[in-house]
């Protein structure tokens, strides 16, 4: 074929319209890095001037904006072409720097072309010319020539970043699905069901690590299988043979030299006749946590962008679905499972924090297992006076004075309070007045010579003698004291003077202050331990930085409840002389020492005796 040329030597513009149609042909066919070498090396043909460097800035994901296509391949930029395009790109216009550079020591002028790539409002890239220098008009020509030519460019731009888009889409739908079920098996099915359609596959298996092989664990269009079938057997061992290669594996392969093992992809072809298969590992990190398998009937091979977005659903899928596998776990298989991991963390890299707090544990253990310590058992106490005695009133009568109340000390003798002696006082005048009468009685009978008379007088004036003696008893009662140097335990008539009192109510409680005993609550698991003789310590609330030395008198083998548990009341008594502090009815918590016993066995017996009553109330 013959081609037209200009007056320049270069492409007429029947070819550049041809040209053009390539580059719409070229822009489907290869990737944006191969299309932009292929685009680059067209436009350095046609464009009307002698070029001497191209170069071509895209944007690549994670990475900003890079070179993507040099011509002529191998060349190498300057540093003032690198300029012109940060200019371009900076200023969001096209940039035009004039230059020179020596050639076999002359110099050369030249003319540096960039423009921006600028797609829907953003900066996506520059093209960049390094050519000899020309007239301006010329120089504007290859500017608007540069300008048409990016159309093409910036199509490919477009039709990248809508695959990408609808790849994202795909991979969201898809994660959807996944979320939509709450059971892992139904969707892990979903996920593989929803992938074969969009993909156009025969089947598509999904599999998970369990040991050191893969195992399929769902299949499109199939909610049960039989996992000794042998096509589920081959597809497992595609899926090592991938995950093996910790890469994607596809057969038959993309290109001839692509170097992959393809031994156990090639037999499952064989079983199922022609088609193609592709199986892409997924993982979590650095970990590999299986691999998705995918077969296309005859005829549908599989190419670079069908690959990749199945790269990146299984990049999301994975962790996803892995997370579900492991949710809908037994119980068993979970704490065996976390068993597992934290052994591995122990004896593997890392995990210091782990590995430390293990070590520490351990000692702990073993230094509890084998040290011993004093077995005490602790019951809440309540100090009592050794003779309690109450103060009650002597005869029947009135409150005059009350001079004590509880919680003061009183001595032997001392007046606690008084009863009115009006109706007393009376009293015993009226007897007094019927003795004298009787008297004066018996004096006439005894002058007149009536003995019977004499009799009968002689008889009242003794009992008028013996009521007299009965009422100064009585108002010898009047005044109550205290019958020894005592502690008011109860008691107070301050607010009730002047109300009436029955003979024998009590009044008052008074305890000694120089002897006193301790009542032990003891629950009733800790009663068995607790023996006469016994000693211990007292500690009361009101002397929180004092202990007192106890020993066991006395227990009680009668339980009383409280609070919905058992206990027995322990008598204990004080060891030494008590102090002057001291009151009864103080209360505190009692430790009666029991005996050595290893520290492990004081913390845990309890919780022992408790499984064990629990065991044995279950058990046939």
């Amino acid at each position: 074929m013959s081609e037209t040329t200009d007056s320049g030597g270069k492409p007429s513009a029947a070819d550049a319209s041809a040209g053009s149609s390539n580059w719409e042909s070229l822009k489907d066919t290869l990737e944006p890095g191969a299309f932009a070498a292929a685009w680059l090396d067209l436009l350095c043909e046609f464009v009307d001037a002698n070029v001497h460097l191209g170069v071509v800035v895209l944007a690549k994901p994670g990475a900003g904006l890079a070179p993507v296509a040099v011509w002529p391949e191998g060349g190498m930029g300057t540093p003032l072409i690198t300029s012109a395009i940060e200019a371009a790109i900076s200023e969001r216009k096209p940039q035009q720097q004039r230059h020179s550079v020596t050639f076999n020591g002359q110099p050369q002028p030249r003319n540096a072309v960039v423009c921006p790539l600028i797609v829907d409002g953003s900066v996506s890239g520059a093209v960049a010319l390094d050519i000899e220098h020309v007239p301006e008009d010329q120089l504007q020509q290859v500017v608007r020539q540069l300008g048409w030519a990016m159309v093409s460019l910036e199509a490919l731009v477009r039709r990248v970043s809508s695959a990408s888009s609808d790849r994202l889409v795909t991979v969201l739908d898809l994660v959807a699905t996944s979320l939509h079920y709450d059971r892992f098996q139904a969707a892990a099915t979903a996920v593989a069901t929803e992938l074969a359609g969009i993909l156009r596959c025969e089947r598509v298996s999904i599999g998970f690590i369990q040991g050191k092989t893969a195992h399929v664990r769902a299949l499109s269009h199939s909610a049960s299988f039989g996992k000794k079938a042998n096509i589920i057997q081959n597809i497992g061992a595609c899926m090592d043979e991938s995950i093996d290669q910790q890469a994607t594996v596809v057969y038959p392969p993309l290109t001839a030299a692509e170097l992959q093992v393809t031994r156990c992809h090639a037999e499952l072809i064989r079983a199922q006749g022609e088609g193609a298969v592709c199986t892409v590992p997924f993982a979590d990190g650095d970990k590999i946590l299986g691999a998705i398998t995918l077969e296309r009937p005859v005829g549908e091979l599989f190419d670079k962008e069908t690959i990749k977005l199945c790269e990146h659903a299984a990049s999301l899928l994975g962790p996803v679905l892995e997370v579900r596998r492991r949710d809908d776990r037994w119980l068993p298989s979970k704490a065996l499972d976390s068993v597992k991991q934290t052994g591995r963390n122990l004896v593997g890299p890392e995990h210091t924090a782990l590995k430390l707090t293990a070590a520490i544990s351990l000692f702990l253990l073993l230094f509890f297992s084998f040290a011993t310590g004093e077995y005490r058992v602790t019951a809440d106490a309540t100090l009592e006076g050794a003779v309690q005695r109450v103060v009650a009133v002597p005869i029947s009568g009135f409150i005059a004075e009350a001079n004590a109340r509880a919680g003061d000390t009183v001595k032997a003798g001392d007046v606690m309070f008084t009863l009115d002696d009006r109706d007393l006082r009376l009293e015993r005048l009226k007897w007094l007045g019927q003795k004298s009468q009787y008297r004066r009685e018996y004096s006439e009978a005894l002058a007149e010579h009536e003995r019977a008379r004499v009799n009968i007088l002689s008889a009242q004036i003794e009992q008028a003698e013996a009521q007299i003696a009965l009422v100064e008893e009585q108002l010898g009662r009047i005044k109550v004291t205290a019958p020894f140097d005592s502690f008011v335990v109860s008691g107070d008539l301050s607010q009730s003077l002047g109300a009436p009192v029955e003979r024998g109510d009590i009044l008052f409680e008074v305890a000694p202050l120089d002897s006193y005993r301790v009542i032990l609550a003891v629950d009733e698991r800790d009663i068995s331990a607790v023996l006469v003789g016994q000693t211990g310590q007292l500690a009361l609330t009101g002397m929180p930085g004092e202990t007192l030395p106890i020993e066991v008198m006395k227990v009680t083998p009668v339980s009383t409840a409280q609070e919905g548990r058992n206990f027995f009341e322990v008598e204990a008594h004080l060891l030494g002389d008590p102090q002057a502090t001291l009151r009864p009815g103080m209360e505190g918590v009692g430790k009666v020492l029991v005996s050595e016993q290893k520290l492990i066995w004081i913390w845990t017996h309890k919780i022992s005796h408790w499984w064990r009553m629990l065991v044995w109330s279950w058990w046939p």
